[in-house]
């Protein structure tokens, strides 16, 4: 007896999500699944909607400097707006300022000023080197008394490694710890991470921030990325005409060249 013959059609489709008016007709008989909706509005949304913050938010990481310099620019009202919102920043700053400068500690005070004061904020230690020639070491040491500055609501310590811990190697030198509510919650040993003897403030605040110490966004923070996204954006434009007017000099050059 002869087996059954399969008496299913092949549907020929090219592509199950063309709008075409076959495929139509075989989505309303659910041979092939509806056509997923478009993503092209969504996408136009995000766009408007990033815009939109960032057009509200273009006066973030600017102090009242910069803002004074924006008088003619801006609308008065917004300007006022962000200028007191600034002043009320500072002065909640200036109320945690209770800092301003490195701690530098000895082993008896380890206990007291780091570890029982963390239950208070974030504390942050540098192990430093007791060689001169440990230039990363030096780098920290100079980044540590301008954050200390700049923070003085952090806490930042500094203490020879091999008086904090007994025959400590040179090689881990510098090395950060960062204690909170006692215990220590980071731990960097040399700038490795943190680009070396090329670490900047830049750097050391994405550690305050990762750390919990500073927010993602304060002024202070805000106000040296916007810095350096300026500074970067100078650099190549002034790259670029530079670049334009190495070609027209060489072209003046070469015609000159010609004409010998």
């Amino acid at each position: 007896m002869a087996a059954p013959m399969d008496q299913r059609i092949a549907v020929p489709i090219d592509d199950p999500n063309a709008d075409t008016e076959w495929n139509e007709i075989l989505r309303k008989h659910k041979i092939i699944p509806e056509k997923p909706p478009s993503p092209t509005p969504m996408i136009e949304e995000a766009i408007v909607e990033a815009r939109r913050l960032a057009h509200e938010n273009r006066l973030e990481g600017k102090d009242l400097d910069d803002l004074d310099e924006l008088e003619d620019d801006e609308d008065e009202d917004f300007l006022e707006h962000y200028r007191q919102k600034r002043m009320q920043e500072l002065a909640s700053l200036r109320k945690k300022d209770i800092h301003g400068s490195v701690y530098p500690i000895s082993k008896p005070e380890y206990q007291r000023e780091v570890t029982e004061a963390s239950a208070q904020g974030p504390v942050l230690v540098h192990l430093a080197s007791s060689l001169a020639t440990n230039v990363e070491s030096r780098v920290l040491a100079q980044l540590w008394r301008q954050a200390a500055q700049e923070y003085g609501d952090v806490k930042f310590c500094e203490i020879r490694a091999a008086q904090a811990i007994e025959n400590y190697p040179e090689r881990n030198c510098p090395t950060i710890l960062v204690y909170h509510k006692g215990d220590i919650v980071k731990q960097i040993v040399t700038l490795m991470t943190l680009n070396g003897p090329r670490m900047s403030m830049l750097d050391l605040d994405k550690l305050l921030v990762e750390v919990g110490a500073v927010k993602e966004s304060d002024m202070r923070v805000l106000k040296r990325r916007r810095d350096a996204e300026d500074a970067e954006e100078e650099r190549v434009v002034n790259k670029g005409i530079k670049s334009s007017s190495d070609r027209r000099r060489a072209t003046v050059d070469d015609d000159d060249d010609d004409w010998d």
